[in-house]
C-alpha cells in the first residue's frame, strides 16, 4: 500500500488575512477522508486561528463548499428528508406514551414530553451543526455519527485528542446496543399483541415467553435479508400496517372518553418520573439517523435552521405523541399498559385488527433495526473472516437473532424494558455525546460570551446522567420483580 500524500494548502496574506496553514493528509486515491479517518490511516489536523479565515476570501466567497461539492446520485429532497424523519422518530416507542403519561400525570406528561422534544431536538441540532463545522475544517463532504465524534476530538484542544479513539468506541457501541436492545423489545411487542388475539379465540392460556420463542424462526428469516435495497418494499409495508393501526387506537381512545379532571395532572414521585423520562426519550430519540439523512440531502443547510426540516419533522413528532400519550392515559387511567395496544378490547374485530397490524408492522421493522446491529459488527470482525465471508456473515445473523429472542424470553416486560433502554443508551447517544462533541469542536473558538455553550451543555449532560442513572436504577427494580415477587396460586 502506498504512503498517504500531504498537501498543504496556504493562503495567500493579501486574498485572505489572518490566513493559517491547513495540514491535511490525503489519501493517495483520492477517497473520501472519511472512509480512512478511524483506521487510523489519514490524519487531518486543522486548526485556523479564525476558523472563517480558512474557507472564506476577502470577497465572502467560500474558498472550499462541502455541501456544493457533495456528489451523490439519488439525493432527497427536503419533504423526502421530512419523511424519513418522521419514519424514524414515530416508531414502536409511541405505543408505550400513555404509559409514560401514567408515570407522570396529564399536565406533567405534557410538560415533559415538550422538555424531552426540546432537549432530543437541540441535541440533534448541535451535532449536525458541529459536522458542518468539521467539514470545513476536514474538506470533506459527509460525516457518520461515529466519524463526527472521532474528527471532533482527533482536531480538538491537545488534552482531548487522545480521546478520538475512545469516542468513537464508544459511539459504536451504544448505537449497538441500542439497536439490539431496540430489536429485542420488538419481539416482546410482536408476541405479546399475537398472544392476546390467539388466546382470545383458542382459550388456551400459554406463557408470554413462548410466544416471543416462537418468532425465532419468522425472525432469522428476515435477517437474512441480504441488504437494505431487499428491505426497502419490508419498510413500506410496516409503515402502511403502522399507520392503519395508529387510526384505529386513536379512534377507540376517543369513544366514551372520561373528563380529564378524574385522573392525576402530577404525579411526582421518584420512582415514576425518572421511567416517564426514560421512556419519553426511548419513543422520541432518532439521533442514529439524523447524520445519515443529513448526509443524504440536496441541500443539507435546510436541514438547520428555525424552519428548517429537523425543526418541523420533531414539532410534528411531538404533537403526535402527546395527542397518543393524553388520550391513552385519560382513557384508561392506571390500568393502561406499557403497549397502549393491550388496552384495546378483545371482543372487536377491529380492535384485534389493530394488535395483529401493529404486531406485523413491528415485525417488518425489525429488520431495519437489526441491520444496523449486522453493520456494526460485522464491519468489527469481517478482518477475522475472509475464508469465508458469506458463511460467516450469516452465522453472525442468525446468533445476533437468537441473542434478541433470548434477551427477550429473560425480560419478557415491556415498559422497563423500554425505559432500561432509554435511560442506558439513548441517554449517552442522544444528550451526553452531542453535548461534548459541541465543546470540543467549539473548544477554542465559539464557546460565546462567558463560554455559555460550556455551561448550557454542562446543564444537558447532568440531564442525561440524571436520566442514565435514574432511569437504569428505577427500570432494573421493574425487572427485578419478576424473579422476587411470589408467584399468585
Amino acid at each position: 500500500m502506498s504512503t498517504p500524500s500531504r498537501a498543504t494548502a496556504t493562503r495567500d496574506s493579501n486574498s485572505m488575512p489572518q490566513a493559517t496553514e491547513l495540514d491535511v493528509f490525503l489519501p493517495p486515491d483520492g477517497s473520501n477522508i472519511k472512509d480512512n479517518i478511524h483506521s487510523g490511516k489519514y490524519k487531518v489536523n486543522v486548526k485556523p486561528k479564525d476558523p472563517e479565515a480558512a474557507y472564506v476570501n476577502h470577497d465572502g466567497k467560500d474558498s472550499f463548499d462541502p455541501f456544493r461539492e457533495r456528489k451523490l446520485d439519488h439525493p432527497t429532497t427536503d419533504c423526502d428528508t421530512l419523511t424519513h424523519l418522521l419514519k424514524a422518530s414515530l416508531g414502536t416507542g409511541i405505543l408505550a406514551m400513555p404509559d409514560a403519561f401514567k408515570n407522570a400525570g396529564l399536565t406533567a406528561g405534557v410538560i415533559g414530553t415538550v422538555l424531552v422534544a426540546i432537549i432530543c431536538t437541540h441535541c440533534a441540532y448541535i451535532l449536525v451543526k458541529c459536522a458542518h463545522e468539521l467539514y470545513y475544517r476536514t474538506r470533506v463532504t459527509a460525516m457518520s455519527f461515529a466519524d463526527v465524534g472521532e474528527v471532533a476530538f482527533a482536531n480538538g484542544p491537545p488534552w482531548a485528542r487522545k480521546f478520538s479513539k475512545f469516542a468513537r468506541q464508544t459511539i459504536l457501541v451504544s448505537l449497538f446496543l441500542t439497536y439490539f436492545g431496540t430489536c429485542s423489545v420488538y419481539t416482546v411487542i410482536v408476541g405479546n399483541n399475537f398472544q392476546q388475539v390467539i388466546e382470545h379465540h383458542t382459550q388456551i392460556s400459554l406463557d408470554q415467553r413462548v410466544y416471543i420463542a416462537a418468532l425465532l424462526l419468522p425472525l432469522i428469516l428476515l435477517g437474512w435479508v441480504p441488504n437494505l435495497k431487499y428491505l426497502a418494499p419490508v419498510s413500506m409495508i410496516a409503515n402502511l400496517f403502522m399507520a392503519v393501526g395508529l387510526g384505529i387506537t386513536i379512534y377507540y381512545l376517543v369513544q366514551d372518553i372520561p373528563d380529564a379532571s378524574t385522573l392525576p395532572q402530577f404525579n411526582a414521585s421518584l420512582n415514576t418520573i425518572p421511567q416517564f423520562f426514560s421512556i419519553v426519550i426511548f419513543a422520541m430519540e432518532a439521533i442514529g439517523v439524523v447524520m445519515p439523512l443529513e448526509n443524504n440531502m440536496k441541500s443539507p443547510r435546510h436541514f438547520l435552521g428555525l424552519g428548517g426540516v429537523l425543526n418541523q419533522g420533531m414539532a410534528g413528532v411531538t404533537l403526535i405523541y402527546i395527542l397518543l400519550g393524553f388520550l391513552g392515559y385519560l382513557k384508561y387511567g392506571d390500568k393502561t399498559e406499557g403497549s397502549i395496544t393491550l388496552n384495546l378490547p378483545l371482543d372487536e374485530i377491529p380492535a384485534q385488527s389493530v394488535k395483529i397490524l401493529i404486531a406485523l408492522a413491528v415485525y417488518c421493522t425489525y429488520g431495519l433495526q437489526f441491520y444496523v446491529c449486522l453493520e456494526i459488527g460485522w464491519n468489527g470482525i469481517k478482518n477475522t473472516f475472509t475464508k469465508r465471508p458469506v458463511v460467516s456473515e450469516y452465522a453472525m445473523r442468525t446468533f445476533l437473532v437468537i441473542l434478541t429472542i433470548v434477551l427477550a424470553v429473560a425480560v419478557p416486560t415491556i415498559s422497563p424494558f423500554i425505559s432500561l433502554i432509554g435511560a442506558l443508551c439513548f441517554s449517552i447517544l442522544g444528550l451526553i455525546v452531542p453535548a461534548f462533541i459541541e465543546v470540543i469542536t467549539f473548544w477554542d473558538h465559539g464557546l460565546g460570551h462567558y463560554r455559555w455553550r460550556l455551561w448550557k451543555n454542562v446543564l444537558v449532560s447532568i440531564f442525561g446522567l440524571m436520566a442514565l442513572v435514574f432511569g437504569s436504577y428505577t427500570s432494573i427494580k421493574e425487572i427485578a420483580k419478576l424473579y422476587t415477587d411470589t408467584p399468585k396460586s
